[in-house]
């Protein structure tokens, strides 16, 4: 009952809204623009499309609203005017009272405000779809940034969850891609992502784990937990003082340089993914910013840790063995990766999809990232695989969209960034360290101690061995003996044989000599 009735309410907020007149408008049929203008008498649609976009996405909820953010990162695949609706989805998602935020905190400590907190600004700074943030100052002086979780989100997002799993399990069984493309263990990863993200200890863990990542690589600022002071529901960290990397005109201003930040950006996203496995899985706008102090100038800030990504060493090395291929347009390596790992049946002929993996990506090769589409390449390798049945990984589907959300922020800062070039020798490098010495060296280090534990106890092992199985060892004795005799006389009838053989051919030539002469 409950998705019933959740299921009629985004029925009526996609009525209230006019979100079906939005979705006919697009098409140029003359019975569906008869359709559009029937369905739209008596409904006040005066507002902007893109704002009742927005507007329905926030009254949805959560999970609609992280839609929106992903869209919004992607001006070049929708129109400018709903691009930059979302984007507001960024910055002004309704807050939720302070009164609420206080008595969350309070609970969460057992005391009251004033004995956590110095200071406390009521007003939040900012607004997400699962928290807000307040600033405040502890009482040993320190200043911190406060997440605290929005009230009843478990309920809010199971409801949706439960209708995405009813869908996906229609999509499975009505659509023809429905299997290939496995929408249930889709939503299965995003349930699992999205209640991970509503424990901010797990936030916290996260961010310390980003944070001793990256330490040595000296490009991005992560914030710093306060341990004593983070629960489930309420999560204290440093207070980072930056610029949002959307305001570009702010930060050249400042005299940021603005294409070594997007460059910086690609290589923080590749070494996170290649190099640790550990990679944000969020890096919307709304979470990366610029430091202006001058000991850190021009450095990226990250936050909002709640969604991670993690890949295995088999997924690293097929990612990148793709990439690499990729930009060495080695489309037959691509192609024979795909059958190797199991995304395409193994009788999918190569020659076949190598060629239709160069028709996709041959004409994106040597453009700047302001005419390249990655959203464009990914639709039409996704229509390649359609004929090859080749299926979609859910494990990677963070990647994908992080990938997307890297791409979006690339062109908003710098228009002619390279993606691949800039990417390229990062990957060779990473592929290199996967395969020469440095791997072996340390691979060996790595196994030291096992090795150091079990050389000095192998005399023992041999010697329990032999006297708990005497009686199997003297058969397998006996029987080895056996076969070793008779190898003996096999070898011995060849040898004789060929003695034979050759003494009666030198008999015969005597005996022909002789009579010859």
């Amino acid at each position: 009952m409950r998705r019933f009735f959740r299921g009629a309410f985004i029925v009526w907020v996609v009525l209230r809204y006019g979100l079906d007149e939005l979705v006919l408008s697009g098409f140029d049929n003359p019975l569906l623009a008869l359709l559009r203008r029937v369905i739209t008498v008596g409904r006040d649609l005066r507002a902007p499309r893109g704002q009742r976009l927005r507007e329905a996405l926030e009254r949805l909820g959560p999970i609609f609203v992280k839609f929106g953010q992903v869209l919004s990162t992607r001006r070049d695949l929708m129109p400018p005017d709903i691009a930059e609706e979302l984007a507001h989805l960024q910055e002004r998602v309704p807050p939720f009272p302070s009164a609420v935020a206080v008595a969350i905190i309070e609970k969460a400590f057992g005391k009251p405000l004033q004995q956590v907190f110095a200071t406390f600004e009521q007003t939040p700074v900012a607004s997400a779809s699962i928290a807000q943030v307040h600033f405040a100052q502890l009482h040993d002086g320190r200043e911190v940034a406060v997440k605290v979780l929005r009230p009843d989100m478990l309920q809010v997002i199971e409801k949706d969850l439960g209708l995405m799993r009813v869908m996906a399990g229609w999509v499975e069984r009505l659509s023809v891609d429905g299997k290939r493309l496995k929408p249930r263990q889709v939503v299965a990863e995003f349930d699992k992502y999205l209640h991970d993200e509503l424990d901010l200890i797990r936030e916290a863990s996260n961010a310390a784990q980003l944070r001793r990542n990256m330490q040595d690589l000296d490009l991005v600022l992560i914030p710093e937990m306060h341990w004593d002071w983070c629960r489930t529901d309420v999560l204290v960290m440093q207070r980072m003082k930056g610029v949002p990397i959307s305001q570009v005109e702010r930060l050249r201003a400042a005299g940021v340089d603005i294409p070594r930040v997007a460059r910086e950006g690609v290589t923080i996203f590749f070494t996170q993914v290649f190099r640790d496995g550990f990679f944000h899985a969020d890096m919307h706008p709304g979470n990366i910013q610029v430091s202006l102090a001058p000991e850190t100038f021009g450095r990226l800030i990250s936050l909002d840790f709640g969604i991670v990504g993690t890949l295995t060493p088999t997924d690293k090395e097929y990612l990148a063995q793709n990439f690499t291929a990729f930009f060495r347009r080695d489309y037959k390596r691509v192609a024979e990766l795909h059958v190797e790992s199991g995304w395409a049946p193994p009788h999918t002929r190569i020659d076949e999809l190598e060629a239709a993996i160069r028709a996709v990506c041959e004409p994106y090769f040597d453009r700047p990232l302001k005419e390249i589409s990655l959203g464009m390449v990914l639709m039409r390798l996704f229509q390649t695989s359609r004929r090859f049945q080749v299926e979609i990984q859910p494990q990677l589907v963070l990647l994908q969209k992080t990938l997307l959300n890297i791409e979006g922020l690339g062109r908003e800062l710098d228009p002619e960034l390279d993606l691949w070039s800039t990417a390229k020798p990062f990957l060779e490098k990473w592929m290199l360290e996967q395969v020469g010495p440095q791997r072996l060296w340390q691979q060996l280090k790595a196994e030291a101690p096992l090795y150091a534990k079990l050389l000095p106890a192998l005399p023992r092992l041999l010697h329990d061995y032999l006297q708990q199985r005497p009686t199997d060892l003297r058969r397998e004795v006996q029987e080895l003996v056996q076969e070793q005799r008779r190898t003996n006389r096999l070898l011995q009838g060849i040898i004789y044989g060929g003695v034979g053989f050759v003494l009666g051919l030198l008999a015969m030539q005597l005996f022909v000599r002789v009579s010859l002469w």
